[in-house]
């Protein structure tokens, strides 16, 4: 079957009209002509029948097989204006516009945090990522996403694997960067007793690991895996939500800066550990609120060493099912909210009231962005600018920093 592609989908799925409907084609682009075999509502064997000039090369050997990267196949270019046009059709479908800045994108090979998945074999260890759909692990000996000292960890991973799997079981291993080597949580291993923790610990030794947590315990610390955030040192939990790259980290802790400009007390809400509240504190007292009593910890430890900074407050509460009520932002002069994927709706209410004179809103989701911007904006705020930030290049997963104001300010 020959068919046009005519858009892109969200997800990155060129989407075809057929007979009976949408055809979804993978690793394509707009204009171009493909055939193949159709297999439900998906086209297979696909074979490219007339290119399109935003085609190129994949930087990247294992393009083709990894599930990693949707999108190698298209230029920069492209990409950049597909994620700018996600953002902008989210806002189209709640009925709002905005000044959309352009977008900030990750190098290569800077992604600093990555889950590989493992299993042991009869010769030895497989890892790498899955293959898109499947369970099948990609080993990914060239990847160009990952920042070398991640790359670098993979024999160390590997020698887990050998003592610690098993040929009938797969294992994850998330895997951060740190200034004191690899920060490793591992999940689906053997049980844990006194000869394989004393393994372990070797393991962690020889390869220069930082920290080693085995599924629910820390079985070796040889360095504290530290972060630097603004002018503090702060080690996370281990497996705490970190941004991807930490040029993505500082470009976002850039905008939200030039959002709120200078203030005298800022609320961070889904502070995590304090990626903006620690770079704002520099400025401004900071109260800090997140779910996660561990990560409160680590901001609250890291703020208490750093001097330098304004009076920094933490608080562990559950934003979704407690969020801060209006007059709890008194006296506050800015606030930044950094939620998960599903938004920020029951704390949006409440803040939307809370005549706090400017918010910056980091997203992850242009979709619930979209929405929690409405209710902001029916509340009497504009938003004032968007900028679209790709720490995950060559993804469809899509970040952006969105400034509003009070109207009558």
């Amino acid at each position: 079957m020959k068919l046009t592609i005519e858009r892109l989908g969200h997800l990155g799925d060129g989407v075809a009209q057929g007979p009976n409907g949408p055809i979804f084609v993978s690793a394509v682009l707009p204009g171009e002509v493909v055939d193949g075999e159709l297999s439900g509502d998906r086209l297979t064997q696909v074979r490219i029948v007339t290119p399109t000039a935003t085609r190129v090369k994949p930087p990247c050997a294992h393009a083709k097989s990894c599930g990693g990267c949707l999108m190698q196949h298209a230029n920069d270019s492209f990409v950049a204006d597909w994620k700018i046009g996600i953002v902008r059709g989210a806002l189209e479908g709640q009925g709002l516009e905005a000044e959309i800045r352009g977008i900030v994108t990750s190098p290569p090979r800077s992604r600093r945090r990555a889950t590989f998945a493992a299993r042991r074999t009869k010769s030895g260890a497989l890892i790498g990522f899955h293959a898109r759909g499947s369970d099948v692990i990609i080993p990914i000996p060239d990847c160009q996403l990952l920042h070398s000292d991640l790359m670098a960890a993979i024999p160390g991973i590997e020698a887990l694997v050998k003592i610690g799997g098993s040929r009938t079981q797969e294992l994850s291993f998330t895997v951060t960067r740190s200034d004191a080597g690899a920060d490793v949580v591992a999940d689906g291993g053997k049980p844990l007793d006194g000869p394989l923790r004393m393994e372990l610990a070797r393991v962690v030794e020889t390869f220069g690991f930082a920290r080693l947590k085995w599924d629910d315990e820390v079985v070796a610390l040889r360095a504290n895996p530290v972060q630097q955030i603004g002018s503090a040192k702060v080690v996370p939990p281990p497996g705490a939500f970190l941004q991807a790259t930490e040029h993505g980290q500082k470009s976002l802790v850039a905008l939200v800066k030039e959002a709120l400009g200078p203030q005298k007390k800022i609320v961070d809400l889904f502070a995590g550990c304090g990626t903006f509240a620690l770079p704002l504190a520099e400025g401004a007292e900071l109260h800090a609120v997140e779910g996660d009593a561990e990560m409160m910890a680590a901001l609250d430890k890291a703020a208490r060493q750093t001097q330098g900074l304004k009076r920094v407050s933490v608080e562990t509460r559950d934003l979704f099912r407690r969020p801060l009520e209006a007059d709890e932002f008194k006296h506050v002069t800015g606030v930044v909210i950094d939620p998960p994927r599903a938004g920020a709706e029951a704390q949006i209410v409440p803040l939307a009231g809370s005549g706090v004179p400017v918010i910056a809103m980091v997203s992850c989701n242009p979709a619930t962005f979209a929405r929690d911007a409405k209710s902001l904006i029916g509340a009497g705020y504009r938003l004032e600018w968007v900028q679209v930030v790709d720490q995950f290049r060559w993804s469809s997963h899509v970040e952006l920093v969105g400034c509003f104001r009070l109207a009558h300010m």
